[in-house]
């Protein structure tokens, strides 16, 4: 048919609802991120800490199955019992995990975007910028959540189905504890990869400056408080700044190793704060240089 008997046609079909459509990009990363057959299965191996987690919570119930084990049920009982410690050292296991997985997808996220002039594809389309970082996040919001607070909070609910007795609601605080930790640490991860991958641009380089700012920073911060006896050089390290955090939030005694509670919280919001500007001032569909 020639060009000129073309008319246009408005369309017809399906349309998107505006609050969904940043699910578009995940979507399509979900399934390059599960392309590679090493990356799914130390995924899979992720879970295996929960899964511990749940052996030693049936284990702890079932005095039969230790016996049948050969295992002094009332004195392992008594060493590792199931309470506020027991899922902040499930929480922490898995805090590094998710680090190692922030590693391996965060760089990709939005690197590829900007060194190919792909982001004025994006917002050329009914697409705002917040909506191509919530898109872009909601990989590893997705991914982080999977490891942290949902099996964190199944295996808080299987142990107050054993335990009975009002347990739940005796110990309520975990539950926040668990989901408000995981999500302050989902959040720093994912801006700072965010952050990184936007500055950096390519994979590798990308990596290796998100593993700079996660250890380099950890160690003058040792060194700072080394030289100076004090505390306050582990504000920039982001695994002790949620350490703090999470000791706090569960209720269990300060760790001298680790920043005050107070000093940490707002190190936290500081960085996240920093984190978003320097998003708005990196994504952009164009770059003018004076």
């Amino acid at each position: 048919m020639a060009v000129y008997e073309q008319t246009y046609k408005r369309y017809q079909g399906f349309l998107t609802p505006e609050w969904s459509r940043f699910l578009v990009l995940p979507r399509y990363a979900f399934r390059d991120v599960f392309k590679g057959r090493l990356f799914a299965i130390f995924f899979t191996l992720c879970f295996l800490p929960p899964f511990a987690g749940l052996l030693m919570i049936y284990l702890h119930h079932n005095m039969s199955a230790l016996s049948a084990l050969g295992l002094p049920a009332e004195e392992l009982k008594r060493m590792l019992p199931i309470d506020a410690e027991f899922f902040w050292r499930g929480l922490w296991v898995q805090g590094g995990l998710t680090f190692a997985i922030t590693l391996l997808v965060g760089p990709a996220l939005v690197a590829p975007d900007l060194r190919n002039n792909g982001l004025a594809l994006y917002l050329s389309r009914p697409f705002s910028r917040a909506e191509y970082v919530l898109g872009k996040m909601f990989v590893l919001i997705a991914l982080l959540s999977l490891l942290t607070w949902i099996p964190g909070l199944l295996l808080f609910l299987f142990q107050s189905y054993l335990e009975g007795g009002g347990w739940m609601m005796d110990n309520l605080r975990i539950a926040g504890a668990l989901f408000t930790g995981s999500w302050m640490w989902i959040l720093m991860l994912s801006l700072l990869a965010m952050v990184v991958s936007a500055t950096v641009k390519w994979k590798p380089v990308a990596r290796v400056a998100l593993m700079a700012i996660f250890f380099v920073l950890m160690g003058f911060g040792g060194a700072i408080n080394e030289a100076l006896d004090t505390w306050w050089g582990m504000l920039i390290s982001s695994w002790h700044v949620i350490g703090s955090i999470w000791l706090s939030l569960f209720g269990l005694e300060p760790s001298n190793e680790l920043p005050p509670a107070g000093p940490a919280w707002v190190a936290w919001t500081v960085g996240c704060a920093i984190c978003l500007w320097l998003l708005s001032r990196r994504l952009r569909a164009y770059e003018v240089v004076r």
